[in-house]
């Protein structure tokens, strides 16, 4: 295996990562609105993480895409 598939195979394994925490925030996000108790500071703090893995799965997901020469 040469080093590009390597990396290339650690990205997907750290997005797969990523993206299962994501779902997870929004699972716990969900239980605690049904809950019925919804701490808004809390709720916030999630969905503020939530925000950043986004934004890190976008960033690893554009490395993943080779760039095009037009």
């Amino acid at each position: 295996m040469t080093a590009d598939e390597e990396e290339q195979d650690a990205l997907i394994r750290e997005l797969a990562t990523l993206r299962q925490e994501h779902r997870d925030l929004d699972d716990s996000i969900s239980a605690l609105i049904e809950a019925g108790r919804s701490n808004h500071l809390q709720i916030q703090r999630i969905k503020k993480k939530k925000l950043a893995l986004k934004d890190r799965i976008t960033s690893l997901e554009d490395r993943m895409i080779p760039d095009i020469i037009a």
